[in-house]
């Protein structure tokens, strides 16, 4: 007899509404102009609308700025130059300062990071939340989500101060981190908030890094079928990313092994 789906779902931490969800009906050019802008906003981050635009009509692809706009807001990627614009401020929200300025982050949960990325399915897409230890590169945790809702980016935050805390937490001011559930979390754990400057692209660098290192040895290498498929792809590739994978600026050491030098206990899963 099989696991039922919603004992699958508690095991995998994955919330049952992302598991079922079901993709809208498929429009094969836009899926394909969608995927072509993915691919290159990656490579260039720093292309708005207009360059992307006339990219896109360079491959061959005769759009206007208008359908162009239209496609990079549902995937959360047109806004503030030259940043992604995944999470939208909150007018409501109080916006924190910029702390790492000219700080020198030498030492595991002296600044952890987090961000959101978009992850392309065959059919649709999910967005991906993760909390990373910017001094070793370790990603604590991570969540998938169908939807922008602060919920996701709570768990992915829950789950890393599981296994520690850090002295810094830094985001950029999308409302999934200026909410009051988010910043409580970190004010009740005595963390200082850091917000990244408005349109200033390299505030958070190291999870932008992250981010592109997925979409290459990861995402762009797979063709997802469903949510389930890439949460178990994502689910393998991150404990290869904290685990085995050797990082030239860490010396060729792994993310865990810097993270964890001085502690006695590692992890058995991430």
């Amino acid at each position: 007899m099989g696991i039922p789906i919603v004992r699958q779902c508690e095991l995998l931490s994955l919330p049952r509404s992302t598991y079922y969800y079901n993709p809208r009906e498929p429009d094969i050019y836009n899926d394909l102009l969608m995927r072509l802008i993915d691919e290159q906003y990656t490579k260039t981050p720093f292309y708005g609308v207009p360059r992307i635009t006339e990219w896109l009509k360079r491959q061959g692809h005769p759009v206007n700025r208008k359908r162009v706009g239209r496609l990079m807001r549902v995937m959360g990627l047109e806004g503030i130059y030259p940043k992604r614009n995944l999470s939208q401020a909150s007018k409501e929200h109080k916006i924190y300062p910029y702390l790492l300025r000219g700080l020198e982050i030498d030492h595991p949960d002296q600044v952890w990071c987090s961000d959101i990325t978009y992850i392309r399915l065959r059919q649709g897409f999910v967005y991906l939340v993760a909390v990373m230890d910017w001094f070793s590169r370790y990603v604590l945790s991570w969540e998938l989500s169908v939807t922008m809702d602060r919920d996701f980016c709570v768990r992915a935050l829950d789950k890393a101060l599981e296994i520690s805390r850090p002295e810094i937490f830094n985001t950029d001011q999308g409302s999934q981190f200026t909410s009051k559930d988010f910043t409580d979390r970190l004010k009740d754990h005595d963390i200082r908030i850091s917000m990244d400057g408005r349109g200033r692209a390299f505030d958070n660098i190291f999870i932008e890094r992250l981010w592109r290192t997925i979409k290459y040895e990861e995402v762009y290498l797979h063709d997802y079928q469903n949510v389930k498929e890439a949460f178990s792809s994502l689910y393998e590739y991150f404990l290869f990313y904290d685990k085995e994978r050797l990082h030239s600026s860490l010396g060729y050491c792994t993310a865990g092994e810097v993270y964890f030098k001085d502690r006695l206990v590692l992890p058995t899963e991430n």
